[in-house]
């Protein structure tokens, strides 16, 4: 399998990175190696390493600055993958795109399959949005997988922002009311790699992912809110190295509170929870519980 990744310094792409490491020609791409608003710049890279898959993990997430950012936010999550796809159609390329519950509005009571109606919030859903559907117009061979609240072992993320804070505080107030589950990188890192490896192993894979094309949701299993995934991260932090008996808060001492009392520039779903059978039905990748990945994870960043 010859692979190319793109956003090779986010979560996502170091995860993929990561898992792919020893593939011989293995092309992982950065905004400084390759500049996304430059779509001849994109089908410049894609043509001359004509790999078999490309990973597209690159994207504008400030989901905030996104709300006065729009154009670069756009240029992203919208032309990019436009561009990308239009490449991979033209070299026979399959492509793995990324995208996020942010394309739901939130309201309703269970979890979001991929047919519901679509209804973003804000600009970063909206641009997401817009990627899906660039995709979904191109005649490339391609999956999108839709995750949510996604953390990885690189860069920060809400579990590190939480163990900072909760050395240098004496409260923590964190929003109770907005319902997903946190997704580890390394988990869609490990998707992405059997789905491409399942078409791959066809000796036809953009016939074989062309007849399974589409968007495909891809979180951890179970449910949980922004609170008691901070207490969870706090609990399993409490008995260990650096943080025991350094923690001002406790897991139990997290205070909750409506989003309304942390009001943002841009609004977020109070429902993330995405189905993902489709993605187990069709190419065997489960998902598994959140919370032993987070635990995991914590126990991951005590021995670092």
């Amino acid at each position: 399998m010859k692979a190319m990744i793109l956003g090779r310094n986010g979560q996502l792409g170091w995860a993929l990175e990561r898992r792919l490491h020893g593939l011989p020609g293995l092309l992982a791409l950065g905004r400084d190696e390759l500049d996304l608003s430059d779509p001849a710049a994109i089908a410049a890279a894609v043509e001359s390493a004509r790999p078999d898959v490309v990973f597209n993990a690159a994207a504008y997430t400030a989901v905030d600055r996104a709300e006065t950012d729009r154009d670069a936010a756009f240029a992203v999550n919208a032309r990019a993958p436009e561009a990308l796809a239009a490449a991979c159609a033209r070299t026979g390329a399959i492509l793995v795109h990324y995208s996020t519950d942010y394309v739901f509005d939130g309201s309703k009571a269970g979890r979001w399959v991929e047919s519901d109606p679509t209804g973003p919030l804000g600009v970063y859903g909206a641009s997401k949005l817009a990627g899906e559907q660039a995709l979904a117009a191109s005649p490339c061979a391609s999956v999108v997988l839709r995750t949510s609240w996604v953390y990885g072992d690189h860069g920060a993320n809400f579990a590190k922002t939480m163990l900072k804070l909760a050395t240098e505080r004496d409260a923590l107030r964190v929003v109770s009311d907005q319902r997903g589950t946190p997704t580890w990188a390394g988990r869609l890192a490990e998707a992405s790699e059997s789905i491409a490896r399942q078409a791959l192993a066809t000796g036809d894979a953009a016939g074989w992912l062309g007849e399974r094309r589409g968007v495909y949701h891809a979180a951890a299993a179970g449910e949980t809110t922004w609170t008691d995934y901070a207490r969870c991260v706090l609990s399993v932090a409490q008995t260990l190295p650096p943080w025991a008996g350094r923690l001002k808060v406790q897991a139990p001492q997290v205070e909750a509170i409506p989003t309304s009392a942390y009001p943002t520039p841009a609004k977020r779903p109070a429902n993330s929870l995405l189905d993902c059978s489709h993605l187990h039905r069709t190419f065997g990748c489960a998902m598994p519980d959140w919370r032993g990945d987070v635990e995991a994870y914590v126990r991951r960043l005590s021995a670092a």
